[in-house]
Order: structure tokens, then sequence, then C-alpha cells
């Protein structure tokens, strides 16, 4: 007889998978930048370029990861355009109630609770950890849902904050922006000639434009794939522990069939780097993009791994 998988072999699966994702990343970036060289100057070479890089790139990422630490929070649900509410507001004491009542069953401190004025239904949570968390429901999640269902989505939501993929969003967020960021001080090197008048090494040029290259493939072929086999394991594990805490797994299955056919939030269509913070998609279809490239594994995935717990 076949083993029917728990809860628990749900998060220990997803979370074995998501810490071999992340390793993989700085892993492939050195990879790249050694192979990407190696085409133009000897194996030796190739292998002190990519030290060579490698090292400024994480003391980049490690200051840029200060200052999201500090700001990044903020930023985010000033982008989304959402506003605090209080338990004193008497038109939303029950929102944050129901929010209040879900962390003390997972065993976290209260978040924080921000409301998104948008008739779409979606939500997320973003901060550096449990202590300092905040949790955004868009107007229209919380009028569409009935009071399980928009439990289960608080309790995924939670789930993010105790399972601290809210600052995983944030390590991968700033390490990407890094690339990129040194990704263009290289073209702009390598087109105002300054490798060819450094020194003598005819090959220096050569080697910017490659390591140049390598960038330019992890950004945009590597990092979106990593991210979204990231982003896929992260939701797995959020809706199992979501189940959990509630201990109502079809009431979370039931919010996603809802989230799906209404979740695009208008503010956020440009703002790429979210989509994988929220419950669902929250940028308008793209015809181009299929199930492959999504952000989040296909909602009858989610809701049948629900309904086997």
């Amino acid at each position: 007889m076949k083993k029917v998988k728990t809860v628990y072999d749900h998060i220990r699966s997803n979370n074995i998978k998501t810490i071999i994702l992340v390793a993989l990343f700085p892993v492939v970036f050195i990879a790249l930048v050694f192979l990407f060289s190696w085409i133009v100057v000897p194996a030796s070479d190739a292998a002190r370029v990519a030290v060579g890089v490698a090292i400024p790139t994480v003391i980049a990422c490690l200051v840029w990861m200060g200052i999201s630490w500090a700001f990044g929070d903020s930023m985010i649900l000033s982008v989304a355009g959402a506003h605090e509410i209080k338990d004193t507001d008497p038109a939303n004491r029950q929102i944050f109630r129901s929010v209040e009542n879900v962390a003390l069953a997972a065993g976290l401190p209260t978040p924080r609770v921000y409301i998104i004025d948008d008739d779409s239904m979606n939500a997320f949570a973003t901060g550096r950890g449990p202590k300092d968390a905040s949790v955004a429901l868009t107007r229209g999640i919380i009028k569409r849902l009935d009071r399980l269902e928009l439990e289960g989505v608080i309790a995924h939501e939670m789930a993010h904050i105790g399972n601290r993929d809210i600052r995983l969003d944030m390590l991968l967020i700033t390490g990407v922006g890094v690339t990129v960021f040194a990704a263009d001080i290289l073209i702009r090197l390598i087109a105002s000639g300054g490798a060819r008048n450094s020194d003598d090494n005819k090959s220096a040029g050569a080697v910017l434009v490659m390591v140049w290259l390598a960038l330019m493939v992890f950004n945009f072929v590597i990092t979106p794939l990593l991210r979204m086999a990231i982003s896929r394991s992260r939701e797995y594990a959020a809706d199992a522990t979501g189940a959990q805490i509630t201990r109502n797994p079809a009431a979370l299955a039931s919010a996603l069939r809802k989230i799906t056919t209404d979740s695009r939030v208008e503010c956020l269509d440009k703002v790429k780097a979210m989509s994988a913070m929220c419950i669902a998609n929250p940028r308008a279809p793209r015809e181009l993009v299929g199930d492959m490239l999504a952000t989040h594994p296909p909602v009858a995935k989610r809701i049948a791994r629900l309904e086997s717990m």
C-alpha cells in the first residue's frame, strides 16, 4: 500500500529543494564566469578572473542587502499602495482579529496588517522576520472569501513568515539586482575602451566581454529559471504549512479556486519582482508566458496537493 504523504512530508521535501536551489545561485554564477573566460584565456587565468569577479560581487550584495534590510518592506508596501489597519478601527477589527488568531495558532507574533484598496483577490507578506513582519490583503479578497477561506489565505502568508520566505525573497531580489548592475558597469567599460588602455594585456578586453556575456546569461536565463523553481517550491511549502496551521486544507483549496479567477492587482502590473511574493500572480496575463515560466505552480496542482493531505 502506497504511503500517504503528510503535511510534514511536503514541508520537509520543499525545504530541502529550496536549500539546493539557493546554493546553486553562487555556484552557477562562478561557473559561468569561469567557463566564458576560459574561452579566451587559459584555465588558470580564468579561475583568477572568476574569483576576482565573485569577491566584489559578494561584497556589493552584502552592502545592498543591508539597505534592503532597513527599508525593503516599507518600499514594497508603498509600491502596493497598502495602508495599515489597527484593531481599534471598527470597520477592520474583524480582519485584524482573524490575523491575530491565525498568528496565535501558528505560534508567531501578530504581524502588522495592511489593506490594499483593490477589488481583486490577492495577498502577500513582507518584512525582515517574524518579529517585524507585515501581511497585506486586498479589499477584494476580504469581501469575496468567507471566514474560513480568508483564514486559509492568512495562514498561507503566516507560513511564508514562519518559513523565513520573506527573508529569502529579499536575498534573491538583492543578489539579482547587484549582478544586473555589475553587467551594466562592464558594458560601459567595454564601450569606453577602458580595458584596452588599462595595461599591455591584449586579452583584457576579450575577458571583459566574456565576463559580461556570463553575467547576461546568468541574469536573463539562469536566474529566472532558478527563481521560478524556488518560488514554486516555497508556494507548495506555504500551502502545506498553512493547512497545518488551520487544520483545514479544504478551505485554502477553495480560496485558491476563487482567487485565480481575479488575482490581478493593477498597481503591481509593472513590478515584476513582487510577483513571486503574492499568493497568486498579481500581474496581467502574458500570452507568451505559459506554466513553464510562471512564478507560481499551476493552481490545479496546488489544490490537488491540499486535497491529498
